[in-house]
C-alpha cells in the first residue's frame, strides 16, 4: 500500500448495514474533515488531471461535485457538473442508463463541453460503473474527448472496471484506493 493510498483508507470509515442491513458503506467523511488528508487527495487526483492532458474536470453528482471542484481549481482548469435529469437551466444534453432495478437519467449544459475539449471523470467511488459509463457517453455527444476516470475508491468486488473499460476505449481508470 503506498503513502496516499494509507492516508486515504485510514480516513475512510466503514459503517455496518447502512443503507439497509448487509451492505458496508464507506463514508468519506472523515477524510474531508481532516484537511490534510483532503488535501493530498485533492493533490493526487490533479496529478492524474495533469497526466491525462485533461482541460476540464466532470463531477458527478453528488460527491463527484464535492472531489471534483477543488481537483479542477489545482490544476487551474473547469470544472463541469453532470446532475441528475432536470437539476441544470437552459438547453442540456442527456444520457439514460440502466440501474440493478430500473434507469436512471444524468444531464450536462451542453454549451459546457465542445470539440477540444480532454475530460477527466472525477467521482467518489466506483461501484458497478454505470453511472461513470453513461457520463463517457454524455460527453463524446457532446463532441469532447475523454481524458480518462478518476476516483478516490474502487469497489474491485462490484465488477464496475469491467463494465467501464470498453466505454474509456483505452483512456485510463485511476483508483487511488481498490477495496
Amino acid at each position: 500500500m503506498t503513502g496516499i493510498e494509507e492516508l486515504l483508507s485510514s480516513r475512510i470509515r466503514d459503517v455496518a448495514d447502512y443503507p439497509e442491513p448487509g451492505v458496508m458503506f464507506k463514508d468519506i467523511t472523515p477524510l474531508l474533515a481532516d484537511p490534510a488528508a483532503f488535501g493530498a487527495l485533492t493533490d493526487a487526483l490533479a496529478d492524474v488531471a495533469t497526466r491525462t492532458g485533461a482541460t476540464k474536470i466532470v463531477g458527478l453528482e453528488a460527491r463527484g461535485f464535492i472531489l471534483g471542484a477543488p481537483v479542477a481549481v489545482r490544476a487551474g482548469l473547469g470544472f463541469i457538473p453532470v446532475r441528475k435529469a432536470g437539476k441544470l437551466p437552459g438547453a442540456t444534453l442527456s444520457q439514460t442508463y440502466d440501474l440493478e432495478y430500473g434507469s436512471a437519467e444524468i444531464e450536462v449544459h451542453a454549451e459546457d463541453l465542445s470539440a477540444g475539449d480532454r475530460v477527466l471523470v472525477v467521482d467518489d467511488v466506483l461501484a458497478t460503473g454505470g453511472t461513470a459509463e453513461a457520463s463517457l457517453q454524455l460527453i463524446r455527444r457532446a463532441g469532447a474527448e475523454v481524458a480518462g476516470v478518476a476516483v478516490l475508491m474502487e469497489l474491485g468486488f462490484l465488477g464496475g472496471r469491467g463494465r467501464l473499460e470498453p466505454a474509456l476505449a483505452g483512456a485510463p481508470l485511476d483508483a487511488l484506493v481498490t477495496i
